[in-house]
């Protein structure tokens, strides 16, 4: 199984496309944690918006998609860095009894404090620089009109997304789009029938409406995109392939141990005797003892203490 995002143009038109299919990587996230099916749904959607709107940003980092959630659902994560490289979880509440039918109203927004946040983390941060992060209300009734809101308010982008999930893959499609060049309001002509950009962003878009649910489902992105969009000239650009990846590490969840204090992590060592702490996006297990925990503080300690070689004056 290999996973595949294909990015696709109309020709002599402002509108771009892509179509990506989740398998062998959301197959994975899956064999880490079991959740209700309506949960792997919402999070199915969510990983493939991620995937999307990740391969049209151009810097060197890592897109990262929240909801926060005030229902039985109290988070749902999917992170997705420039290689397409995507990792998801979502947190529950301790009692929560989730039905098949349940909608992300009803899951996450139960009381209306529903949030959407997306963070654009970059991995070469100049000084100071702080991580984009844009947080909205929940604005739709599902994962695709959430960030069709978002995009639209927050970027000026009108976007549509059709989104897909259940037990064995994820799908997803979107259009977008393109600002008119230099901001002039005028629109690029389309062939002998003088139809302007706009009348081109809706014909893509009544086109995509014509997908139905079961039919993203059941259908691979190629034949898709050929039954959809087989009248139209498009320009294809070469497939992208995204995977699982998590980034975890023992000095990572270290470094998440030392933000908690010493004092906090010596009572929790006190108290049980050793820490075990799994990972929430692949489920690796990392252990901490006594001896562990206390070289976790010792080590910073002296890397505050010692001093460069450089700056050792005799």
């Amino acid at each position: 199984m290999t996973d595949t995002l294909q990015k696709f143009m109309f020709e002599n038109a402002g509108v771009r496309g892509e179509l990506v299919e989740l398998e062998s990587s959301w197959q994975q996230m899956l064999s880490h944690k079991v959740y209700p099916k309506a949960v792997q749904t919402i999070l199915g959607e969510l990983m493939a918006a991620s995937a999307l709107l990740s391969a049209n940003l151009k810097f060197n980092g890592t897109m990262i998609m929240q909801i926060h959630g005030d229902g039985p659902v109290k988070l749902m994560v999917v992170e997705c860095d420039a290689d397409l490289r995507i990792r998801a979880t979502a947190k529950l509440a301790d009692d929560a009894v989730i039905e098949d039918h349940e909608t992300l109203k009803e899951l996450v927004h139960a009381h209306g404090q529903g949030r959407f946040v997306i963070t654009l983390d970059p991995n070469d941060k100049m000084p100071g620089q702080q991580a984009y992060q844009g947080i909205v209300p929940l604005d739709g009734d599902n994962v695709a009109t959430v960030i069709e809101n978002y995009m639209l308010r927050s970027e000026q982008l009108d976007t549509k997304l059709w989104l897909a999930a259940n037990e064995k893959v994820t799908r997803g499609m979107l259009l977008q789009k393109l600002p008119d060049i230099g901001g002039s309001g005028t629109h690029t002509k389309v062939g002998e029938d003088g139809e302007d950009g706009e009348d081109m962003w809706s014909h893509a878009v009544m086109l995509g409406d014509t997908l139905k649910h079961e039919e993203l489902l059941n259908t691979d992105i190629a034949t898709l995109m050929h039954r959809l969009f087989w009248e139209q000239t498009l320009r294809v650009f070469d497939p992208l392939h995204p995977v699982f990846h998590c980034s975890c590490t023992r000095e990572k969840v270290g470094d998440m141990l030392k933000m908690l204090g010493q004092a906090e992590v010596e009572s929790a060592i006190a108290e049980i005797g050793r820490l075990d702490i799994n990972c929430d996006f692949c489920g690796k297990h990392y252990g901490f003892d006594q001896v562990d925990c206390t070289q976790l503080f010792v080590a910073k300690t002296l890397a505050e203490g010692t001093v460069a070689p450089t700056e050792i004056k005799h």
